[in-house]
């Protein structure tokens, strides 16, 4: 089967199977392969657990699968109750509705950050309210959630809950962000899509919101193709997560239901896959650091160039090695240098673009890191100035000094050796 290019492939033990992700602009006439941002990495297991699938002929969603999945998923997390879910979109979903969150509600939220952080606040007709990031971690600003918490509280507009997003594989400031929360009786939801086998102050990724969620989609350090996790302190918060993820269906010999629910399990077959990867969590999380330590000695020296930084109070998986290029310093622009990667047939992607700059959330509020005559925007900055480089726990030495010497070549002018 021919593999157009910006396609990914997903290798099977038999036959190779192109993901539906989003293609890459490769417009080049150069013939090199090309380098993907963060492809999935098959452990070779995965197809073991989708044979006794089929060999039991539990295709259709849930079985024994799910259930060891959301089993072994939660010892990952302190021994959390955990359900399994379609997508981590699903997942926030379902935890803003274990939370109450409802129409007229307000709900604080990182800005920077991707969509599906935001989109189902809207979904449940609340309102976002939008919070920067700090330069620390680049996550939720604790100052600006402070001055939000007290402006709205003042105005009788008290949230709902807070959103906080653990961007590139790094948690926020929970040792900050959760005794803020505490004081003001905010419940948080923790978005731990980007950050699965991080930690915080020791404690794993995902186990600081009163529930959180995670994602599988096929770009992050472990996958199911397509799927998500909630996990909770309370089992009986999560028997009520796969109620209403199992269409809100009451128990009866017939289809009876009460409330409104929704078709958010995920399939026994998929569930399968995330057994496999789960696995290999630790070896993944060890790989992508070992990345991007190569680009940090590779091109930290270089003026302009700044990656995330990494707190004392955090332990990153480095999902992806983000950076940003301060044109004044480096003498080229960040679009320049993404420019140079898509002409090598490399993707890379810009960081995301902050919420409150998108015309979906128009006329949201927003709460900078600093306010009053110093007014910092950090997310719009990170944005302005950021870059993702491929990243993939399967990136080989030779990949990576082939996105390095682009790189270089852009900023200095010369090549580097490995």
């Amino acid at each position: 089967m021919p593999i157009e290019p910006g396609q990914r492939v997903l290798l099977s033990m038999q036959s190779p199977v192109v993901l539906a992700m989003h293609p890459t602009p490769f417009h080049s006439s150069n013939d090199a392969p090309p380098i993907f941002l963060s492809p999935p990495h098959m452990t070779g297991d995965e197809q073991l657990f989708i044979d006794e699938a089929f060999r039991t002929n539990w295709i259709a969603p849930l079985g024994p699968n799910v259930d060891a999945f959301e089993r072994e998923f939660g010892e990952t997390l302190h021994a959390l109750p955990c359900c399994a879910t379609s997508s981590g979109t699903a997942a926030i979903h379902l935890g803003l509705s274990l939370l109450g969150v409802g129409a007229g509600d307000f709900v604080l939220c990182s800005s920077f950050t991707f969509v599906a952080s935001a989109n189902p606040i809207r979904l449940l007709g609340a309102e976002p309210v939008f919070v920067d990031s700090e330069p620390d971690s680049w996550n939720m600003s604790p100052s600006a959630l402070r001055r939000a918490l007290e402006i709205l509280s003042s105005a009788g507009k008290k949230p709902k809950a807070v959103l906080v997003v653990n961007l590139y594989g790094q948690s926020a400031d929970y040792g900050s962000i959760r005794p803020i929360c505490d004081e003001w009786n905010v419940p948080i939801l923790e978005d731990a899509a980007e950050s699965l086998g991080a930690s915080c102050l020791g404690n794993p990724s995902g186990t600081f919101g009163d529930v959180a969620a995670f994602s599988f989609n096929g770009n992050k350090i472990i996958t199911t193709s397509g799927g998500g996790m909630l996990a909770a302190p309370s089992a009986a918060q999560i028997t009520r997560a796969r109620f209403l993820a199992t269409q809100a269906r009451e128990v009866a010999p017939h289809y009876e239901h009460r409330e409104a629910g929704f078709n958010y399990r995920m399939s026994n077959i998929l569930a399968g896959v995330g057994r496999a990867q789960l696995r290999a969590l630790g070896s993944r999380v060890a790989a992508r650091r070992e990345v991007f330590a190569r680009y940090a000695d590779a091109l930290g020296s270089i003026p302009g160039v700044r990656f995330m930084p990494e707190p004392s109070w955090s332990h990153s998986t480095r999902w992806l090695t983000a950076l940003t290029i301060d044109a004044r310093l480096a003498g080229t622009t960040r679009d320049a240098v993404l420019s140079a990667l898509t002409a090598q047939r490399i993707e890379a992607r810009p960081t995301w673009k902050p919420m409150h700059l998108q015309p979906l959330f128009a006329g949201c509020d927003f709460f900078p890191h600093e306010s009053g005559g110093a007014t910092r925007d950090i997310s719009a900055r990170l944005f302005a100035d950021g870059l993702c480089l491929p990243s993939g726990s399967s990136l080989t030495v030779t990949q990576q000094h082939r996105v390095i010497t682009a790189i270089t070549e852009v900023l200095c002018g010369n090549r580097v050796q490995l």
